[in-house]
């Protein structure tokens, strides 16, 4: 989702890009804005193998991991390949090339946060061996690699740490908490809430994330950096917008917690505001307003039913 809106971004101000992916949870679709278009190339291949991509690059940028929570269960072991090797052939690549290399790390490195909201500077409190940790350490590893790279062979790196995103192209199974409540109230059905409700988010619409990412490429400064929306909201806020602005008669069901969930999540952007002058523009009901456009057009269409298609999910969105 991320990748295909920095990558409309990249080619609408001239840049020739190649997207490379396994589909493996992304899809060719989110490309269809640039079919045809002649500096945009698709190169299908796994990149924790192979990254077959030739000729010069100025840049390389990292956001080759599946990041929602059913992930987390269903393909532990390929996430970890993807933070680990993923990140170590894609960094050989910037290396080869002294290209410019972004890597998108994520909220999830704080783990537990004893900070709030969390700086860059905070270390974070992340379990190693719960769930969550596939996606936890791979990242952290990734942040550890890229800094190794830039130290030792001098490229040109940079780290962001990107916090919840949402917005079109989002897959209506994806997983996450806005296509989990969007999707149920579409179709009418109990909107879960895991936990009492209380636990926090910061939602950030993924025009702005790619916004976020390709200013700091383009910046030339290392990071890490936050990049996420520092306007907090509830899960149980969220759900009472959903319903509102999907016009649903949906009632909230609670489950118990998963493990390791956070409890709440903020970014302090400092640092992105004052050195890359960058700061979200959508407000969350906007964003969901357009999110909820989107699912609604992909899935009933195509007489897709909904029910049945939410996977069971934690409150993150990571």
């Amino acid at each position: 989702m991320i990748g295909s809106h920095v990558s409309e971004l990249l080619v609408g101000r001239g840049d020739e890009v190649v997207v490379v992916d396994d589909l493996s949870t992304g899809r060719r679709s989110n490309l269809d804005a640039l079919a045809g278009h002649p500096r945009l190339r698709f190169v299908e291949a796994d990149v924790t193998v192979r990254i077959p991509v030739d000729g010069p690059l100025d840049a390389v940028l990292n956001l080759a991991s599946p990041a929602s929570p059913p992930d987390f269960s269903r393909i532990p072991l390929q996430i970890l390949r993807a933070g680990a090797i993923g990140t170590l052939n894609t960094l050989e690549l910037a290396r080869q090339h002294r290209a410019r290399y972004l890597l998108a790390s994520t909220s999830e490195v704080y783990g537990e946060p004893a900070v709030h909201p969390q700086p860059e500077s905070y270390r974070g409190s992340v379990s190693t061996t719960g769930p969550r940790a596939c996606y936890d350490e791979s990242k952290r590893f990734a942040e550890a690699a890229t800094t190794t790279f830039a130290r030792s062979f001098g490229v040109d790196a940079c780290i962001a740490r990107i916090f919840n995103t949402y917005g079109p192209r989002i897959r209506p199974d994806d997983g996450r908490v806005v296509s989990n409540f969007v999707v149920q109230a579409l179709d009418g059905q109990p909107i879960t809430i895991y936990g009492d409700g209380r636990q926090t988010r910061s939602f950030c619409y993924v025009e702005d994330e790619a916004a976020g990412l390709v200013a700091l490429l383009d910046s030339g400064v290392p990071g890490p950096m936050n990049l996420g929306n520092p306007d907090e909201s509830t899960v149980e806020e969220l759900a009472l917008h959903v319903i509102e602005l999907t016009g649903s008669d949906s009632t909230l069901v609670r489950r118990p917690l998963p493990q390791d969930d956070p409890t709440q999540r903020r970014p302090d952007i400092t640092l992105a505001t004052e050195v890359l002058g960058w700061s979200p523009r959508v407000p969350l009901r906007e964003g969901l307003r357009r999110t909820i456009e989107h699912l609604r057009a992909e899935v009933r269409p195509r007489g897709n039913p909904i029910a049945g298609r939410v996977r069971t999910a934690s409150a993150s969105a990571v």
